[in-house]
């Protein structure tokens, strides 16, 4: 209700004293038509803090990771698909927050780290299950980051592959300005240590970039705020030389408080970054991986699958050791 109300506030401050037509219609801000950023009441930290009361790390875990405002991540897992999505809009709406989704379906996803691989049966079954994710959210105000890694991770994938991955990611955009009016989507661009900016921008464009908000960073890795935010000029000089045209971009905090190591998979000595907030270098600092949930067995996450929960790797993250 608040949120309507000064929607409506805003709308009948913005009318001309004289009747006139309509200058043709801007994209929402979700960000003006909430009271902040949502925390997923039941995220996995959330759980284990309410599970583990008694343990001597639930205090830490609870005050540096729980009550961060993070992303939740959508998937097969999801089960129907417009339900969840719109569960969770729905909750965050009645709070007034803003909440930040993923998507993280795309058909052969992660097809090259092989650990989080699976995704939508097909690029027809992908676009089923992206629109109902969509409509799930409706007009309901959201920040979507979409499908992490997917241009990425073009090595090993054939040609025909690439071209089926560039239209699922158009088709999705698509769906989200016809059916989610409030939401900024984020088309994922990687980070700085995995494809040139050049190259990144390229796909980016490809891809439907000038369809999306902008583009996000550094989701589920370590590269610092800094890096990140000079990856992401780069990325935008590159799209102003060649087509034209830049984006906003967002940054993955939730893990680069220490930087990177060099490793990617549950990398040891990783810290928490700075909390989910606009601005920061970037549109936003968001934490779009949540701390403690495992990359795949790997690292210090040997014997997890892939978004395990492990609350030593969480409570060390929280000092950086």
């Amino acid at each position: 209700m608040r949120r309507t109300v000064r929607a409506l506030v805003t709308a009948l401050a913005a009318l001309p004293l004289a009747l006139a037509v309509a200058p043709p219609a801007q994209a929402a801000d979700p960000t003006t038509m909430t009271s902040g950023f949502y925390v997923d009441p039941n995220s996995s930290a959330k759980q284990w803090v309410a599970a583990n009361a008694g343990d001597g790390r639930a205090p830490a875990i609870n005050t540096s990771l729980a009550n961060t405002p993070t992303a939740r991540w959508f998937g097969a897992w999801s089960g129907t698909i417009g339900t969840a999505t719109g569960a969770y809009v729905g909750a965050a709406d009645h709070a007034d927050k803003l909440p930040v989704l993923v998507a993280y379906n795309i058909h052969l996803r992660d097809s090259c780290g092989g650990h989080s691989g699976g995704g939508a049966s097909s690029p027809s079954a992908y676009a089923t299950w992206i629109a109902q994710f969509a409509g799930g959210i409706a007009d309901r105000p959201a920040v979507v980051v979409l499908e992490p890694d997917s241009l990425a991770d073009y090595g090993c994938l054939n040609p025909t592959q690439v071209r089926e991955r560039q239209g699922m990611i158009s088709g999705a955009l698509a769906e989200f300005n016809r059916q989610a009016p409030n939401t900024w989507v984020y088309l994922d661009a990687g980070n700085p240590g995995w494809v040139s900016a050049a190259t990144m921008a390229q796909r980016l464009h490809e891809a439907g970039l000038r369809q999306a908000r902008g583009f996000s960073l550094n989701v589920s890795n370590y590269y610092t705020t800094a890096q990140n935010t000079a990856y992401g000029n780069a990325v935008n000089s590159a799209l102003a030389a060649r087509y034209g045209y830049t984006k906003p971009f967002v940054v993955d905090t939730s893990r680069n408080g220490n930087g990177s190591n060099g490793e990617w998979c549950n990398a040891a000595g990783r810290r928490i970054g700075t909390p989910t907030q606009m601005g920061g270098g970037a549109e936003m600092l968001l934490w779009i991986k949540a701390p403690g949930e495992s990359d795949g067995n790997c690292g210090v996450g040997t014997g997890s699958s892939a978004g395990q929960f492990l609350p030593e790797a969480a409570y060390r993250m929280i000092y950086g050791y």
